[in-house]
């Protein structure tokens, strides 16, 4: 896992920064700070203010750009935009509400026991809500299910479970019923998020929430078709999955336009988190935001953290832009790559 940052400067003063995470298998991620190699260049000597401008200079005519490399960029002006209005950016996405609940988001445990373990401790942390990453193994992934309705029921605590688009259709089905049986909240990614027939399928199928992975649909006009087409049950995307807050105010107004709930995903570092919380909190068109657990290893570098109330309700940062101040010593630390003007 990977953290890439974005540092944008000013002649006034005033710096933005923006971070997109990045999950590889082999070696570390790369490519997001090498796409940006090709982008700083055109940001010099531009207009900070002039967000949308900048983006459809940014965007390639040619072969698609990251869209984590265009967020960064991206999140880091809004950032810029908030601080120098001095108000927190979700106050200037609209501010719908300042405060909203949150699921811990777990890691993936070896077995039952261990999992039945680690509610009980998020209970005491005081979350209401979990989604369980597991083993993306219907059977197995069904008897976790089984096992913490049993010990919590529904009215005690909200559970989700995301598959990570593993499931085929048939298992899909399978689970989808079993869990609205389970009274789950919703079941995430049960196929990959191209597969669109297929969700269109499984919501007409089911009452409980169908909701995509949210990682894989990146253009405007193809999440409009599958809106349109009535895919999901709830949309799903996140501000540096889809490019940036400029482009994902474009998106949510799909969604409402819709009448549907958008789960944003707001898993990541700490970066990433406060983005996304900020972009439910502006346009309040989710239900939970989704809070990392255990924190600490989302929180590495930052002065700032943002973490779950004992009554289960994550806060909006109160500082401008983000409201999130990064520790740069200790980013600098631990970078394994590093791009600046001076040497480009």
């Amino acid at each position: 896992m990977t953290n890439t940052i974005v540092r944008i400067y000013t002649d006034s003063g005033v710096d933005g920064v923006g971070g997109v995470s990045n999950y590889t298998s082999h070696d570390y991620d790369h490519y997001t700070a090498e796409t940006l190699r090709h982008l700083i260049p055109t940001l010099v000597g531009e207009d900070p203010l002039q967000r949308e401008v900048i983006w459809k200079k940014l965007w390639s005519r040619v072969f698609p750009l990251s869209p984590g490399a265009l967020a960064a960029i991206d999140i880091a002006l809004w950032d810029l935009l908030g601080k120098l209005a001095n108000v927190p950016l979700y106050q200037l996405l609209g501010g719908a509400c300042d405060r909203m609940p949150a699921y811990a988001s777990t890691p993936l445990l070896d077995d039952v026991t261990s999992y039945l373990r680690f509610v009980d401790e998020m209970l005491e942390q005081g979350f209401r809500a979990i989604k369980f990453h597991c083993w993306c193994l219907p059977e197995k992934d069904l008897e976790l299910a089984r096992a913490v309705r049993r010990e919590h029921p529904a009215q005690e605590l909200a559970l989700m479970l995301d598959a990570e688009n593993n499931y085929d259709w048939p298992s899909a089905l399978k689970v989808a019923r079993e869990l609205e049986e389970l009274e789950f909240t919703w079941l995430e990614a049960p196929l990959m998020d191209y597969d669109l027939e297929g969700y269109r399928k499984l919501t007409r199928r089911v009452d409980i929430p169908i909701v995509p992975s949210g990682h894989w649909i990146q253009d405007l006009p193809a999440y409009a078709q599958a809106l349109r087409r009535e895919c999901w049950s709830r949309a799903r995307t996140d501000v540096t999955v889809c490019g940036g807050f400029t482009p994902a105010r474009k998106y949510l107004a799909l969604v409402e336009t819709e009448g549907m709930k958008c789960e944003i995903m707001s898993w990541g570092n700490t970066l990433v988190s406060a983005a996304n919380l900020h972009l439910m909190l502006g346009l309040g068109t989710s239900t939970y935001f989704e809070q990392s657990v255990p924190y600490e290893p989302y929180e590495y570098g930052m002065q700032d953290v943002i973490r779950t109330d004992a009554n289960g309700y994550v806060a909006a940062p109160r500082g401008p832009g983000l409201g999130v101040e990064v520790d740069w010593k200790a980013m600098e630390a631990a970078s394994i790559h590093v791009l600046d003007t001076g040497s480009m």
